[in-house]
């Protein structure tokens, strides 16, 4: 997890994987994450996030920043459970909040973050990559389908699909 700096991450829309693959991967992790945007001033998009993970609960208060089209400046803190109740109170009301089940899978020097959202299409997820440099390459398994990329595609922003869910294509 990136805690404070830059992030520079390019996504995908993907066919499901099948649940017991994503567990049965070298190194797999599952998290479920309730995300939740607050009110944010122009230009920024505050969240925070419940990110449950083997029984454990952590609450995580993040801050982005555009810089380009696949780079941001992100600002990660963990908070306690009171200032998450708190912070609750600032929730964006144009906003649902986002539940997802993610897996983390280390995959040939990086870690891919494929999310299956409950609220969405039960074929579909995404898979998230965190790159160095925008120009890094990187490789996905063979057994992932990927759809299309939607890196840049504002539809495909979480901060989005909390307002209205991409179209089916």
């Amino acid at each position: 997890m990136n805690l404070n700096g830059i992030e520079i991450e390019r996504k995908f829309l993907i066919a499901a994987p099948e649940k017991q693959w994503l567990d049965e991967q070298p190194g797999s992790r599952r998290v479920v994450i309730l995300q939740t945007y607050l009110l944010s001033p122009p230009g920024e998009t505050r969240r925070i996030r419940e990110w449950s993970e083997n029984g454990k609960t952590r609450y995580i208060r993040t801050i982005k920043r555009p810089l380009t089209g696949i780079t941001r400046e992100e600002l990660e803190d963990e908070i306690t459970e009171a200032e998450y109740s708190a912070l609750l109170k600032e929730k964006d009301p144009q906003r649902r909040q986002i539940e997802k089940t993610r897996w983390c899978i280390p995959y040939e020097g990086h870690v891919l973050e494929i999310d299956h959202y409950a609220q969405w299409y039960d074929d579909r997820s995404t898979l998230e990559v965190e790159l160095e440099s925008e120009e890094e390459i990187f490789r996905i398994p063979p057994e992932i389908e990927i759809i299309r990329e939607v890196t840049g595609d504002p539809r495909y922003l979480n901060s989005s699909m909390a307002r209205e869910f991409p179209p089916r294509d």
